[in-house]
């Protein structure tokens, strides 16, 4: 790539007869010098000295290629998929009661895993100096405690791998030359939300290790903080997939209409609808509300529980009432749905490219998919497979929406 930007400049800077191409320029004829014979330039195709050099007041800063646009693209979309692995493998964690299992945190000391016996018994022994253990798990065998803390420690490591993945091909790309100014402003915001998201990690951790003597409940970690681990990561990911999408997915010049642009907005609201449901999640997984009701439609014997506002101040019951919070996400899954609904059918009514048809398909069959995935966890007493794969499906019901919205930006004049 930097060949195709940069070409040898040491024939080019010292032949006497050196010319700034530009495109549309004349045909050169033999001059006796090493330079050869220059063909004119196709529309579209740049110099060998970027045309940013031509403009008054600007130094000769090289613009970087649609190739390199298209590499970094690819990057960008492996890093969300990176980042998806972490939410999934997060949330498979949780579903396990893992994430309590390893004690401290050391960014390389951590990485080794216990190798020996002794070693696994001293582990062992450090888990059994909190609550959880001498709570929940005083009965674990050796063996047990191992699978819980592997599952924590891959979800550890995979964290690491997601931070491998962005720093170091972002400072490649920075000193290629590959970014934009716009696009550092972006990767550098990404990075930083990276290690912000690794130290807000054992943050959450933390809380569930916590002694409570005034408590009676199980350990486990704050909603409120893996309400915000969660966030997070929902932000990297959605950050990282809509500037691929910006990179890799042309632009379609659709008429700006009225209906157009009604759409467009609502496809917006209908976006943050599903990021807004996929976090009410992390507060139904923090406080275990799938199995305070385990019955739909209804909740029970009735559509409203009598313990939906148990908890003074009444705002409490929205964060910390299982049963207001299990309420609150059945609402906000069945409005996504009718959301979706309404998108599906707003976009029928106008002349769309086929690309953004299908983008609009997906979405209503992934969100519909969804419901019923949620409806099933619920019903089966939240199984672990079942678990897992509906905290996935919000993932990719969160993906089509940003390419649906990304098939609907408007073209910059």
């Amino acid at each position: 790539m930097q060949r195709l930007l940069f070409p040898p400049l040491k024939a080019v800077m010292g032949s006497p007869c050196l010319r700034v191409l530009i495109p549309g320029a004349a045909p050169r004829t033999q001059c006796g010098c090493s330079c050869g014979i220059r063909r004119p330039l196709r529309p579209g195709q740049y110099s060998t000295i970027s045309e940013v050099a031509l403009q008054p007041g600007r130094g000769t800063v090289s613009q970087p290629s649609k190739a390199a646009e298209r590499v970094v693209g690819r990057w960008l979309l492996v890093c969300s998929g990176t980042v998806a692995g972490a939410v999934i493998l997060g949330g498979v964690t949780r579903l396990t009661e893992s994430g309590l299992s390893m004690v401290d945190w050391h960014l390389i000391k951590g990485m080794k895993p216990p190798t020996s016996q002794e070693e696994w018994e001293a582990e062992f022994q450090k888990y059994q100096q909190f609550p959880e253990f001498k709570i929940l798990n005083h009965d674990m065998t050796l063996a047990e405690f191992k699978f819980i803390w592997y599952m924590e420690y891959s979800h550890r490591m995979w964290g690491r791998l997601v931070g491998l993945a962005y720093i170091l091909p972002a400072a490649y790309f920075w000193r290629k030359g590959w970014l934009t100014h716009g696009l550092k402003g972006r990767v550098l915001a990404l990075c930083g939300l990276v290690c912000f998201q690794g130290l807000l990690g054992w943050y959450m951790v933390k809380s569930g290790l916590a002694e409570k003597p005034d408590s009676h409940d199980i350990p486990r970690v704050s909603q409120y903080r893996l309400a915000a681990h969660l966030g997070s990561a929902l932000v990297l990911y959605c950050a990282s997939l809509w500037t691929s999408f910006s990179l890799l997915l042309p632009q379609h010049k659709l008429p700006e209409t009225r209906q157009l642009l009604r759409l467009r907005r609502f496809a917006h609201g209908t976006a943050g609808l599903v990021f807004l449901t996929a976090l009410s999640g992390a507060f139904v997984a923090g406080l275990d509300a799938g199995l305070v009701y385990n019955s739909f439609p209804k909740m029970g014997e009735s559509w409203i529980p009598e313990d939906l506002f148990t908890f003074s101040p009444l705002l409490r019951n929205v964060f910390e009432n299982p049963t207001t919070v299990q309420f609150d996400h059945r609402i906000l899954g069945i409005t996504s749905v009718a959301a979706i609904t309404a998108l599906y059918f707003l976009s029928r009514r106008i002349p769309l490219p086929r690309r953004t048809k299908i983008a609009a398909v997906t979405l209503l069959a992934l969100a519909y998919t969804q419901v019923g995935l949620g409806i099933s966890t619920l019903l089966m007493y939240v199984p672990t497979p079942l678990a897992a794969t509906h905290q996935s499906g919000s993932l990719a019901v969160l993906s089509v929406a940003l390419w649906l919205m990304s098939e609907l930006r408007r073209v910059p004049k």
